[in-house]
């Protein structure tokens, strides 16, 4: 039988021969003593810089000795992340906001791209009233589009601006802009700096301009083969393409009639005139050196339609009983008063009447009112039986022009009916012209530097498109009259740029170099677009043109026609200098401006 001894002790013994009051003396830790000795800073080290830049670890009291590693841990985690001054600033909005910009702007200029060039594809814009419409002038795309984001409405108002300014080029502007776009946003990010990129592109646009010019050909306006050419090549890429060796002659032609020899470097196009009349080809278009009206004599009481040795006078006010300034009712209850007031009216429309005859009027223009009736019934059968022409309802914004043709002055009021403020002419007829009749005044004495120009077509779509080309041959020959230089097309310009601005790039230094070089590679796209438009192989056809260049053959350009590299200028391919230099810049200053917005901030 066992007998339970007392409990052992568990407590660790000290192994033989182990002092444990000399190893306590030895490993001793003194307690945490705070002295002002502690905290001085040395002598040695009391300099400005060293005192600012460790002013947290200087000031703060020092901790205690740590007796334990979870202690050491817990007192690392307490301690400041950062000193002062260093602060983190999120800038993702900001980033997100300009790569916002940048996609909208990228996708407007890709809708557009495709309809570069004289293979550009067409685009079929239908609004919400059914009606529709074919071209592909990019300014006219892009006026119709919707866009709601800001920075896409940009570039359709940079299509606008180009249109205004140089007439041609507005496709080639838009797609520009969205090629330095997309180099913009790798350059940014690689870690390029915005501000970088928008100075970098405002040094690059001058630069273009000066090679660009370098490039031009001087001409003068009496060279009208080189003026036909121009025209030719901008009428190239519509719609209507096929009629430009009709529509080139016949805007050269009607812009030099309107030219002033005193004035020789102004060509206003107001003076040029559209008369869109349906029916016939486009073939049938031709340049009148007349006046058209699109509408009919008025034939009220039998009233005539042809008029030999015509006076004509442009009239602004109404051949009509007066109204009261004031909305109110006046009520006749006896059959002598209405009968008075029917005999004052026509005493007052006959009187009127005599005044214009007694003048020797007998062909009369009369403005459109919006007060009243400018004529009625009674005063048109007054003026058929004094055997004077009518033609009503003219509207206001063609009084000037009117005006400037037959050489008369408007006339405001009855009481200045002159014979010194009408215009002759030799006959003022109605003929038939399509599916209506036309009022033609010809045989105008000394008539005004203005031309009329009478454009046919099958359909609304086609008249409406040949309207705007014809309207793009004449901004290519006023760019012309402003500024006597023409250059290469078929995108010889722009590789020309790529390269010189590449050479020069290699002259900077810093982060200019990398920009530059990769804005310079952006102005490639117009070539590169051309052959992809036209079915060919756009790496190759570019690769080509640019060996050429480097050999100094500034002039050679994609001949899409025959689908090969040749010298442009031998193909009769050429555009003014203004267009070119016009684009370069409005494209840059687009691009700076999308590449400066860091934040869109939205107001009521």
């Amino acid at each position: 039988m066992e007998v339970a001894g007392p409990e052992e002790d568990e407590t660790e013994q000290p192994a033989p021969g182990f002092n444990m009051e000399e190893a306590e003396a030895e490993f001793a830790i003194a307690p945490a003593t705070e002295t002002a000795e502690q905290h001085a800073i040395p002598e040695s080290i009391q300099d400005e810089a060293y005192v600012g830049t460790n002013r947290q670890f200087l000031c703060e009291p020092a901790p205690p000795p740590l007796r334990s590693a979870a202690k050491a841990a817990a007192a690392i985690a307490a301690a400041p992340s950062a000193r002062k001054g260093e602060t983190y600033t999120d800038t993702k909005r900001r980033d997100d906001v300009r790569g916002a910009n940048i996609a909208s702007s990228r996708g407007v200029a890709d809708a557009v791209r495709t309809s570069l060039g004289p293979r550009g594809m067409d685009k079929m814009i239908s609004s919400g009233d059914q009606e529709a419409i074919i071209t592909n002038d990019g300014a006219t795309i892009l006026s119709r589009m919707s866009l709601l984001q800001p920075a896409a409405r940009m570039l359709a108002e940079l299509s606008r601006s180009q249109d205004a300014a140089a007439g041609d080029g507005t496709t080639t502007v838009v797609v520009i802009a969205g090629a330095l776009l997309r180099r913009a946003q790798s350059l940014l990010a690689a870690g390029a700096h915005h501000t970088a990129a928008a100075d970098s592109l405002h040094r690059l646009a001058a630069r273009a301009v000066e090679v660009l010019e370098g490039m031009a050909i001087p001409i003068e306006l009496t060279d009208r083969d080189s003026l036909v050419k121009s025209a030719s090549t901008a009428l190239n890429s519509k719609v209507v393409s096929q009629y430009s060796g009709l529509l080139a002659p016949l805007a050269v032609d009607a812009a030099l009639s309107v030219v002033d020899p005193a004035h020789p470097e102004l060509l206003d196009l107001r003076d040029i005139r559209i008369i869109k009349n349906l029916g016939g080809t486009v073939d049938d278009t031709e340049l009148v050196h007349a006046l058209i009206f699109d509408k009919k004599a008025s034939h009220a009481a039998g009233g005539p339609s042809r008029i030999e040795n015509a006076k004509i006078a442009v009239i602004q006010f109404q051949i009509s009983p007066p109204k009261t300034d004031i909305e109110q009712s006046v009520i006749v209850s006896d059959y002598a008063q209405m009968d008075r007031i029917l005999r004052e009216e026509r005493n007052y429309v006959l009187g009127m009447v005599k005044k214009i005859k007694a003048s020797g009027c007998n062909v009369l223009l009369i403005q459109k009112s919006i007060l009243r009736d400018a004529v009625t019934e009674l005063s048109l059968h007054y003026l058929a039986k004094a055997k004077i022409l009518v033609v009503k309802d003219v509207e206001r914004d063609e009084i000037e022009f009117i005006t400037k043709t037959l050489n008369c002055l408007p006339i405001a009021n009855i009481e200045h009916f002159r014979e010194d403020k009408l215009g002759y002419a030799d006959v003022v007829e109605e003929v038939s012209a399509g599916d209506g009749n036309i009022v033609k005044i010809t045989g105008i004495r000394d008539m005004g530097r203005t031309a009329t120009v009478l454009v046919r077509g099958s359909s609304q779509l086609v008249i409406d498109e040949a309207d705007r080309s014809l309207h793009d041959a004449l901004c290519v020959i006023r760019c012309l009259v402003n500024k006597r230089f023409l250059i290469a097309g078929g995108g010889a310009p722009e590789i020309e740029m790529s390269m010189q601005l590449a050479a020069w790039s290699k002259e900077l230094h810093g982060m200019e170099n990398y920009c530059i070089k990769e804005f310079a590679d952006a102005l490639e796209v117009i070539p590169y677009t051309l052959a992809e438009n036209a079915g060919l192989n756009p790496i190759a056809i570019v690769t080509e043109p640019r060996n050429r260049h480097a050999k100094g053959e500034k002039n050679a350009g994609i001949n899409v026609r025959k689908g090969q590299i040749t010298n442009i200028l031998e193909g009769n391919v050429v555009q003014p200098l203004l267009v070119s230099t016009s684009a370069i810049l409005l494209a840059c200053e687009c691009v700076r401006m999308i590449l400066k917005i860091d934040d869109i901030v939205t107001v009521r």
